[in-house]
């Protein structure tokens, strides 16, 4: 009996024992977390290497990914908490920024960064007032659409506060912050990889505004689109796993007749949920404006991936820069991601969706990137002409 009572007791108590060793590592841990950006006012070498890389693998496999992208002058805004620095920009800026659709006007006068070059052409540098940043995404400065993106350290800290400030007050000196925050932007490569996404947006908005500008206003449609309905969302997950399915398919005689049966999904998907005409078009222009990024995302990462690409000389001194050989590893993590979105309360799930239809027309149709920016197109449009030509029907 005395054996047994001390196997139920180690049992019990050095697993408990264990927990509370791992949360004591975790707060101390977090005790020395970074909190804000060790040199705001300036960018830091390591940030000016990201940028350089991310350049030049635009300008070098840009345009294998999409045709024009990587030969567009499209200059680059990456900020922290307190500044904002704008690179690539040609000759001299005018003030702030304009957000796009909306075309408001934000921020204020830029000066050149004294001491930091990029690409042989001057930094510029303008404080932030509270509150305002140019926020992830695309946006103009003068007549030129700028990608937008927070440079890799605040990603890291504001992230992590993120996090903090969502958390039940007696988790937040224990949660393991720099785990959480090392697996969504897990090396160099990734965060060159979100500074393509967003450098696709404003390839979109200089070659196809209308169509863009558009597909943004479409946002104000959330707040109507049934995100509660339960056949809806039990619908989603079984288009998103099929897609996926249909993604990891090897056998090219089959992909016409999956990507048939996804498009009668999503046809039966909409009329049980009585999808109106403005949420099916929520759908469409969301998946054309966030599914091409994130195809543009993850392309230019299996672009760079492959042998005959050199990285830049500023990359070698980059701390966490693997080559882009990681891409595998995540294009099977964004394969097994792609169901789970279908419970996501905003429009993450056209971000996977749009991807997935992507690579499908890649596969059926090689040249579909001639049209896909052309007014009234849409992806499912053109994989529909797809899967009919391959059936030989005119």
């Amino acid at each position: 009996m005395k054996k047994s009572k001390r196997f139920w007791q180690m049992l019990i108590f050095v697993p408990m024992g264990l927990c509370l060793g791992l949360l004591a590592l975790s707060a101390g841990v977090n005790l020395g977390l970074q909190t804000a950006s060790a040199h705001p006012d300036t960018l830091e070498e390591a940030e000016l290497a990201r940028q350089a890389e991310f350049f030049h693998l635009r300008q070098r496999v840009g345009d294998a990914v999409w045709p024009g992208w990587g030969a567009a002058a499209l200059p680059s805004i990456t900020y922290n908490e307190a500044y904002a620095f704008l690179l690539a920009y040609p000759g001299s800026p005018p003030a702030g920024w304009v957000k796009v659709p909306a075309g408001t006007q934000r921020g204020g006068a830029w000066q050149t960064l004294a001491g930091k070059r990029f690409a042989e052409q001057a930094v510029y540098v303008q404080q932030l007032p509270p509150g305002v940043e140019p926020e992830n995404f695309t946006v103009r400065v003068g007549e030129h659409w700028v990608s937008s993106l927070n440079t890799r350290e605040w990603m890291q800290i504001s992230l992590a506060e993120t996090v903090r400030g969502d958390l039940p007050a007696f988790l937040r000196p224990v949660f393991p912050y720099s785990l959480f925050v090392g697996l969504m932007v897990n090396s160099d490569d990734q965060y060159i990889s979100l500074a393509a996404h967003e450098a696709f947006h404003a390839w979109q908005g200089l070659a196809a505004e209308a169509k863009f500008s558009a597909a943004q206003r479409s946002v104000s449609t959330d707040q109507r689109y049934p995100w509660e309905h339960e056949g809806l969302a039990a619908d989603w997950k079984a288009e998103l796993e099929f897609l996926a399915d249909t993604l990891r398919e090897e056998d090219p005689a089959a992909l016409a007749g999956q990507a048939e049966r996804f498009l009668q999904m999503r046809a039966e998907r909409r009329k049980a949920a009585q999808l109106n005409s403005d949420c099916v078009i929520y759908e469409q222009q969301r998946e054309w404006l966030e599914g091409l990024a994130r195809y543009a995302e993850l392309e230019i990462w299996r672009q760079g991936s492959r042998s005959a690409y050199q990285p830049s000389a500023a990359a070698a001194d980059l701390p966490d820069f693997n080559r882009y050989q990681g891409f595998e590893q995540r294009w099977r993590q964004e394969l097994d991601q792609m169901p789970r979105m279908f419970n996501d309360q905003g429009d993450g799930r056209f971000y996977y969706s749009g991807m997935a239809q992507a690579y499908l027309l890649d596969r059926l149709s090689p040249g579909w990137k001639e049209q896909a920016f052309e007014p009234g197109v849409w992806l499912e449009d053109l994989l529909a002409e797809a899967v009919a030509g391959a059936a030989g029907i005119d």
